[in-house]
């Protein structure tokens, strides 16, 4: 009976699955770990007192008046700037800005030489009453500064069932999860693959497999397959959960859960290529956690799990956005929320493809069978 590769590799992979199952440190770092930052955000919502406020000016503001400079000149005001309209809409839909000015002549009301209106969502519902305070202040004080006896130096103009669109209300967890999911994926990734074959060449499994028939490229598949598995059930838990208990947008329900699936697979596949990296480089097992850590800690902390890119100071922002996981996670929020399509996102799976051909490039001359 001629020897069937494909048996065999299934074989590794059901019991290299059983034996990820019973890894209290793959159970951590893919299901409680995640797990406990979904619950506590989930649980804390959109609450918190909003101590500034992210504004655009609109591109047909008139900016040489003397309401412009006070605005500008105001450190609860944080002007932010987009590169297209599409980009701007998209951040005021999600509440990343508070809202849009437009600063203009006044044809219709000679006494008041300026108009200033101000445009939001249905997502800055917590900002804008604060924010409309803030505007209305800030053209009284010009206003008395200026005039004595004349009303105002600007018309504040705000009506909330017109200059409030209603859209999805975009809730901190849809924030979160994507950046959770990630995480987990880049933790199983990498520690879970450095381990699994450091483990399998120190314990002489690999030598055994050897001794069979098997191809080594059946084993490598076998192995990673289980570890595959693994974690898309786990990024299956981690989205139900986050879709049922805690309200998490699929806009477009099964079609965005699939996409969310892809990516999940692609972004695993990628960061396995890191893992390899790791297993070949390190000389024993107490040298796998620092060399993963310098793979996975940065992109923690500025892969945007917990804060977007634009966050961070902008000498920073070049280093955050060329990280795979920045990548990973940005075009989950925007399948999920935002009810992008792949094809949509095809520029971020580029560059996370283009991370993994580097990433096996690499694995490929530093992996060791033995």
């Amino acid at each position: 009976m001629k020897y069937s590769q494909f048996k065999a590799m299934w074989a590794i992979t059901k019991a290299s699955l059983r034996a990820i199952t019973r890894s209290p440190s793959a159970m951590i770092f893919s299901f409680i770990f995640p797990f406990i930052f979904i619950l506590v955000f989930g649980f804390i919502g959109n609450g918190g007192a909003k101590q500034s406020f992210k504004v655009v000016i609109d591109k047909k503001s008139d900016t040489a008046n003397l309401l412009y400079a006070a605005l500008k000149s105001m450190d609860v005001l944080k002007f932010k700037e987009f590169e297209t309209e599409l980009q701007m809409k998209a951040a005021l839909n999600e509440g990343n800005i508070a809202g849009v000015i437009l600063i203009e002549k006044n044809t219709a009301n000679l006494n008041s030489p300026y108009q200033l209106v101000l445009k939001t969502t249905t997502a800055n519902n917590d900002k804008w009453p604060q924010l409309k305070n803030l505007l209305d202040n800030v053209v009284n004080n010009v206003s008395n500064a200026i005039y004595k006896n004349r009303p105002v130096y600007a018309m504040f103009s705000f009506n909330p069932e017109k200059d409030v669109e209603q859209v999805r209300e975009y809730k901190t967890i849809d924030f979160i999860l994507p950046g959770q999911l990630g995480f987990s994926l880049l933790s199983a990734g990498v520690f879970g693959v450095a381990f699994m074959f450091f483990n399998l060449r120190n314990t002489l499994v690999l030598k055994r497999f050897f001794a069979t028939p098997i191809n080594k490229t059946y084993i490598i598949l076998g192995e990673g397959l289980s570890r595959v598995i693994f974690q898309l059930i786990t990024a299956v838990v981690i989205i139900l959960v986050g879709y049922f208990c805690f309200g998490f947008t699929l806009v477009h329900h099964f079609r965005t859960f699939f996409d969310m699936m892809f990516l999940s697979f692609i972004g695993l596949v990628v960061f396995m290529g890191f893992g390899f990296i790791v297993s070949g480089v390190a000389k024993n097992d107490s040298t796998i956690p620092p060399f993963a850590n310098l793979i996975t800690l940065p992109q923690f902390l500025l892969g945007g799990t917990f804060f977007s890119a634009e966050s961070f100071p902008k000498w920073l922002q070049p280093i955050s956005k060329a990280l795979p996981l920045t990548h990973l996670n940005t075009a989950l929020r925007e399948v999920a929320f935002e009810g992008q399509s792949l094809w949509q996102v095809k520029s971020e799976i580029g560059i996370l493809i283009l991370w993994g051909i580097l990433a096996y490039a690499i694995a490929v001359k530093v992996f060791k069978w033995e």
